[in-house]
């Protein structure tokens, strides 16, 4: 560093927007905090020129805003050399040698797995939509191999399909795998600092805490494999920072009933256990499943029209909602405030009990039978 050795009470790695925020809510707190990112500030990649226009302004409001705060950002790489107060660390890029990746690209990470762990009447509806709208779906494919004709430019996708049956797909200009994120610690010298990793190199955390198993370090958003969400990392950066620094050594993030969204076409919008997860956990005689499926009035005049499903997921003998699942229009939004009800502990009653708002599709939510 040009300005010579400096030390901080907390020093974060990774200018993302979970160690944004807990930077920010520890300089607030009277802490000397800092923070060291090597790319661009809140941990947005994206492809189009708007969009990378948008987000160009948007990693300069947060530089701009890093201007007004107290604690001090310092570009350029980190490496672990000796023990340290506070520190955590963040994601990047997964990178794959084999085949053509874009580091710009907005991506929507992991669309087949993040569609298997939600309720199966809700991902076999979002497949139904996909294939409606004309996308040729492949599933069951593993990849084994991506080759490029020297004449034509083109790609071929070859593949197994369920594990056995060899696939080719051809005549590609281009493929995007949207591969999801991987750790950003090969480069921070973890190794002798006896740190636990697992075998994806990320590491290995008390729950709910981000503590890693060396006393002082701390691991948070992506990085800990789990809640991969923005919002998920900053309300952890921000518990951290008041446990470390503000005496209130019990806070905690809770994990359970994250209300999480998939802006597909139409999205999709859950929070709390799938039926599947449910019945697994409590038993099929301890669940009740309430479902509904409709055209959105929204569709009255329109040629193509996508579906609405919804479910509600209910633990007997009291119907205790423990699953709300939404595919349709709109559900991105409904479900913020229906995710409160959930976390809360409401009950089916408590549902049927609320006067429907008519004519809105989420009423159905609050009349099923």
């Amino acid at each position: 560093m040009a300005q010579g050795v400096q030390t901080f009470d907390y020093l974060v790695i990774g200018g993302g927007s979970g160690g944004l925020a807990s930077a920010r809510r520890a300089a607030s707190l009277g802490v000397k905090a800092a923070v060291i990112e090597h790319g661009r500030l809140g941990g947005t990649v994206t492809v189009k020129k708007s969009r990378d226009a948008y987000v160009k302004r948007l990693n300069g409001i947060y530089e701009n805003n890093l201007k007004r705060t107290m604690f001090q950002y310092i570009p350029g790489h980190a490496c672990f050399h000796s023990r340290r107060k506070h520190q955590s660390w963040g994601q990047c890029v997964q990178r794959l040698s084999v085949w053509y990746h874009n580091d710009g690209f907005f991506e929507l990470e992991d669309l087949p797995k993040v569609l298997r762990t939600f309720d199966s009447m809700i991902s076999e509806g979002v497949t139904n939509e996909i294939v409606q709208a004309g996308i040729d779906l492949q599933t069951h494919i593993s990849i084994e191999e991506i080759t490029k004709d020297s004449e034509s430019g083109l790609m071929t996708v070859h593949a197994l399909r369920n594990k056995k049956d060899k696939v080719a797909l051809s005549g590609f200009d281009c493929i995007v795998l949207a591969i999801g994120r991987g750790p950003n610690t090969d480069a921070l010298g973890l190794n002798g600092l006896g740190i636990d990793l697992d075998s994806k190199d990320i590491s290995r955390l008390t729950r709910f805490f981000q503590k890693t198993s060396r006393a002082g370090v701390y691991a948070l958003g992506d990085v800990c494999g789990k809640a991969l969400l923005t919002p998920v990392a900053i309300a952890a950066g921000r518990r951290l920072a008041h446990r470390l620094f503000d005496g209130q050594s019990g806070l905690k993030l809770d994990y359970t009933n994250i209300p999480t969204v998939v802006f597909s076409h139409p999205p999709i919008g859950t929070v709390g256990l799938t039926q599947e997860e449910a019945e697994e956990k409590y038993g099929k005689d301890k669940i009740k499943a309430y479902k509904s499926s409709f055209t959105n009035m929204y569709h009255a005049l329109t040629t193509r029209k996508t579906a609405t499903m919804m479910k509600l997921v209910c633990l007997l003998p009291e119907e205790k909602v423990i699953g709300l699942h939404i595919l349709g229009i709109g559900c991105d939004e409904m479900l913020q405030g229906f995710s409160v009800a959930v976390k809360m502990g409401a009950t089916k009653k408590d549902f049927d009990e609320t006067v429907a708002i008519h004519p809105t599709a989420s009423e159905e939510l609050v009349t099923m039978r």
